[in-house]
């Protein structure tokens, strides 16, 4: 089996940090779990988080067991999601970074190995794209059984953007953000719809000009930069993501959302991880969707995998060879 499918449903957070943390009060608040372990490289910080966590069951929806484990407690886990590493300092290298990054999440993809883990890897340790390549070469799992959370945060801020303006609810927007996470990203607006509507006719119809579209688009991009400038991190969001895509997993929905999934040629590449969209199981991904992409779309991805694939073979690779 590809996850532990006895009758506790276990989620362990590697990284007790603020998006681990947020992922772990969103969890507890949802009725989908029976067991949530936190385990950090500091045990006490752990257990403290673990302890305060403790506090708001009386009040949670959620009746599920919280406390701080080790990496053994990952065997009999359903979902492990990895959150732990380094945020990316100002003045300092793509390539720095994911040296950085990888270094970390290989002894945490060995670690997670040697316990016997056989379930789904979610993975949220940025640059997103790399560490999902790097903990899937550590651990040795089978690529649909890991994949990270991409662009899914970026897709539900655009979808909120969209149905503002439009004045619908976000879940009758069908919008992703594609490609690498960040300034490589990019929207393919062919493939956007409202209800069953193409979004470019609904905006054509209202004669509203494309570039409003485009600035949506930037003004998501950089959401978190502004973010961070102003109080120095971006977690509830991510948190929340991340619970949400748990509930997928667990709930067995076969749901569609933009994940940093494993490529085999469903638009020209294979061999890593970028974003697409990607139906989502309790026993990973099941199959990458493949849109029609106009030329300059493709373009934009080609770009966006050409970047993920340069630092792959200049800085992930060479790291997890030492």
């Amino acid at each position: 089996m590809a996850v532990n499918e006895g009758t506790l449903r276990r989620v362990v957070i590697i990284g007790s940090g603020f998006v681990g943390m947020s992922m772990a009060y969103s969890l507890i608040n949802h009725r989908g779990i029976d067991e949530l372990v936190l385990v950090d490289m500091q045990r006490e910080k752990a257990e403290g988080e673990a302890l305060d966590l403790i506090s708001c069951l009386p009040y949670a929806e959620g009746k599920v067991h919280v406390f701080a484990g080790s990496y053994s407690d990952c065997r009999d886990a359903n979902v492990v999601l990895v959150s732990a590493g380094s945020h990316q300092r100002p003045g300092q290298t793509d390539e720095e970074y994911a040296e950085r990054n990888t270094r970390t999440i290989k002894l945490i993809g060995e670690r997670i190995k040697d316990s016997g883990f056989n379930g789904v890897l979610v993975v949220a340790t940025n640059p997103c794209d790399l560490m999902t390549y790097a903990l899937w070469k550590t651990t040795g799992l089978p690529y649909k059984q890991v994949f990270g959370i991409g662009t899914m945060l970026d897709s539900a801020r655009l979808r909120h953007q969209i149905g503002e303006f439009l004045e619908l609810s976000p879940e009758s927007i069908y919008a992703y953000l594609l490609g690498e996470y960040g300034d490589n990203s990019f929207v393919s607006w062919t493939n956007c719809y409202v209800g069953c509507k193409s979004l470019l006719e609904i905006v054509e119809e209202r004669q509203v000009p494309f570039q409003y579209l485009q600035s949506m688009y930037e003004q998501v991009r950089d959401a978190n930069y502004e973010i961070v400038q102003k109080k120095k991190a971006a977690y509830y969001g991510v948190g929340m993501a991340l619970a949400r895509l748990t509930d997928a997993i667990m709930n067995n929905e076969n749901i569609i959302l933009p994940l940093s999934a494993y490529q085999h040629l469903q638009y020209g590449h294979e061999g890593f991880y970028i974003s697409t969209p990607a139906v989502v199981n309790r026993r990973g991904v099941r199959e990458v969707i493949k849109l029609p992409f106009t030329a300059v779309d493709q373009e934009k991805f080609d770009r966006a995998c050409q970047h993920v694939k340069y630092l792959i073979e200049t800085v992930v690779d060479p790291t997890l060879a030492q």
